[in-house]
């Protein structure tokens, strides 16, 4: 028997396992299976704790719905910092290492944020078809790849379709990307919808791709630090950053991180 927590992240949902003793150990199969909505526990990831291994406190692993590894995951991320917190009976901000480089998280009242990796590979106003249609897409990596387009309707844009056609775009081989569509709400302010990579749907939320928005926001309109970001789940979130010349320093995503139950189940 497997035992579990189930946790959320605005709408982003996660089964974490605790794995400090290395007694665990999943294949892609059972991962899969734990996140199908209609035989496992249903989620969007699952994230594993893990021992350091390079000066942190933990280890994040994560890994999608379809049983394979990401390298980092924004709203996981911030659910794993509280879940390592409690497993460990830590007090005070908790560190772990991601494939994305080594995470911070602090715990203000209900939120959580994380400080997150230096974000790279930055390309801007990139004409890619999709869809059946030709879309100005641009790009960047905050932990992992992530498009961005600007739409004007952000309730009848087809994610579904223009996101898989991105995902899948030649221009993001071999490893594909997330697809992010974004609307302008004010001057400091957007509302955005995700298709995620290995979940290969939409998703309530997306804690990189709220970043990404962010950050190509800023570069496209000039906002200034901090940007909100709505999300489909409901929830606004607050990404802050320092740019020093072309590059993003001190990037953080604030928002909620909260438990949803605990459980047991037969893999």
């Amino acid at each position: 028997m497997l035992t579990f927590t189930k946790m959320n992240g605005a709408g982003n949902d996660f089964v974490m396992l605790d794995n400090r003793d290395g007694k665990l150990a999943l294949d892609k199969a059972q991962i899969a299976r734990l996140c199908d909505r209609h035989r496992g526990v249903g989620a969007d990831g699952v994230l594993v704790v893990e021992p350091a291994q390079n000066g942190a406190d933990f280890r994040m692993r994560y890994y999608n719905a379809d049983g394979g590894e990401a390298e980092m995951c924004g709203n996981g991320a911030r659910c794993f910092g509280r879940f390592a917190q409690r497993v460990s009976g830590r007090t005070g901000d908790v560190t772990f290492e991601t494939l994305a480089g080594k995470i911070t998280a602090q715990f203000i009242g209900d939120n959580v944020r994380i400080q997150m990796s230096e974000p790279h590979s930055l390309r801007l106003n990139a004409g890619l078809e999709s869809g059946g249609e030709m879309l100005t897409v641009h790009s960047i990596n905050t932990g992992v790849p992530h498009a961005v387009v600007f739409v004007e309707d952000l309730e009848e844009v087809d994610v579904r379709r223009f996101g898989a056609g991105l995902r899948y775009h030649t221009h993001f081989a071999p490893k594909g990307t997330n697809a992010n569509f974004m609307k302008q709400l004010g001057p400091q302010s957007i509302a955005i919808r995700t298709y995620e990579r290995g979940v290969e749907d939409e998703t309530l939320a997306c804690g990189t791709g709220m970043v990404a928005c962010a950050l190509v926001f800023h570069e496209v309109t000039g906002a200034p630090s901090p940007v909100a970001v709505k999300v489909r789940g409901g929830e606004t979130l607050e990404i802050a950053f320092r740019q020093d010349g072309k590059v993003y320093r001190d990037v953080t995503l604030t928002g909620p991180a909260d438990y949803v139950f605990d459980g047991q189940l037969a893999v």
